[in-house]
């Protein structure tokens, strides 16, 4: 009996912690955004985890936002391929602090319902800011890391973060609404 109680027990938590819900990243800002999308274990330890992959770090122009429907969007790890406008390729998938590999999109292990969405949510961003259409970078220092609150143990950041001069900010947070969370990245 106890292995049925505990068996039910870790499946009502898969399934509650389900990949983190759908990430959405709002750049409102006047500067394009360059960066690592990050997700990672929140239930003990950092991993595994899975990130945008090396040199394909995500674009999003300025201006892009859900307003004007040119928000990212991800679902998940494998329909975001499908569904995003800035879809990813590959996926960067490390189980311990080994060195990781790179996973397409449709491969098995990032599927919804397996083991890493299972055990993954959205948390971190580490970005840089660029003039638009350039690799000129955006003044006053416009990039660094954000993760959500409670994950500073994997990421030495704040859930937000002000340019040097106060003109520029990011910001990371959830929401919940009908059962599903989503983790928001708001750049202004």
């Amino acid at each position: 009996m106890k292995k049925i109680l505990t068996l039910l027990g870790l499946a009502a938590f898969s399934l509650g912690y389900s990949q983190g819900g759908t990430l959405i990243l709002n750049n409102y800002s006047q500067y394009d955004f360059k960066g690592f999308i990050i997700a990672n274990n929140f239930a003990g330890g950092c991993y595994p985890y899975i990130s945008s992959n090396n040199p394909d770090m995500v674009t999003v122009p300025a201006n892009s936002h859900i307003g004007n429907g040119n928000a990212l969007i991800y679902t998940n790890y494998r329909d975001q391929y499908t569904s995003s406008l800035y879809p990813m390729t590959e996926w960067h998938v490390s189980t311990s602090s080994a060195p990781g590999i790179p996973r397409l999109w449709n491969h098995p292990a990032v599927m919804p319902g397996g083991v890493l969405s299972n055990n993954t949510k959205w948390a971190t961003t580490k970005f840089v800011m660029y003039y638009p259409g350039t690799t000129t970078l955006a003044p006053d220092n416009f990039n660094g890391a954000i993760t959500l609150a409670g994950n500073s143990t994997c990421y030495s950041a704040s859930d937000s973060m002000m340019s040097s001069t106060g003109n520029n900010s990011a910001e990371i947070f959830t929401l919940s609404s009908g059962g599903t969370t989503y983790t928001y990245i708001q750049l202004y």
